[in-house]
């Protein structure tokens, strides 16, 4: 584990007595943890800002499967999925407009944590945002619908506890599982770009300010 101060230029938004703890779990992927605690309330004010223009829905896989967890978008581009197929597209389905612009904090601990984490300059232009409450998960996939796999992926825990599964290239490869906590950021790209990852089922929990729910953020170079 490395322990030492926010990155200058895009880490200038964090604090400089902030110490950041990362460990490698991967070539190529890292555990930036409590990370986003600096950016906690911009993040929360953002997050209520989004999910007012655009609310969480329980989208329908390509089979006619509702999903158990809740997601929306903002950005220039947001992951939708229905009958038709998993893809990104510029306009929410359910209101016929743009996706909510993504908020300043947004984009900006994103570019913090990818410089953090070693990799170059990341502008994303998705944020997919996902609500787990306790008894969902997320089965063992990979990011693979963007156009430029040389981008990173950075993942933001917000709300209750939850164990991440970091897997190989294979879906039955050997796992890792990787305890995350309110205002912990994964990182992973490179090497690690295509890993398959997941989430265990989320057990009872209250978060103070989020109650019983987890929010996960997902930034990621789409178009």
């Amino acid at each position: 584990m490395v322990r030492g101060k926010g990155m200058s230029g895009a880490g200038s938004l964090f604090r400089e007595t902030h110490l950041v703890a990362r460990e490698e779990i991967a070539p190529g992927a890292f555990v930036l943890w409590r990370f986003a605690l600096a950016m906690e309330a911009e993040l929360l004010r953002g997050l209520r800002e989004v999910t007012t223009a655009a609310p969480f829905r329980n989208m329908v896989t390509p089979g006619g499967y509702r999903m158990s967890v809740a997601m929306t978008n903002c950005g220039a581009l947001g992951w939708v999925t229905d009958r038709g197929g998993y893809r990104y597209d510029a306009v929410d389905p359910e209101s016929g407009k743009q996706w909510p612009a993504m908020p300043a904090a947004f984009g900006g601990l994103a570019a913090s944590a990818t410089a953090e984490a070693g990799f170059g300059e990341f502008r994303p232009d998705a944020c997919l945002i996902n609500r787990y409450e306790p008894g969902t998960k997320l089965s063992l996939h990979q990011d693979k619908d963007e156009r430029d796999f040389t981008q990173p992926i950075v993942s933001v825990s917000l709300g209750i506890p939850a164990i991440f599964v970091f897997g190989g290239f294979a879906r039955g490869e050997k796992t890792q599982r990787v305890p995350l906590k309110h205002g912990d950021v994964v990182v992973w790209g490179g090497p690690a770009r295509l890993r398959y990852h997941g989430l265990l089922t989320l057990k009872e929990d209250e978060h103070p300010l989020l109650g019983r729910m987890r929010v996960n953020l997902t930034f990621r170079k789409a178009g």
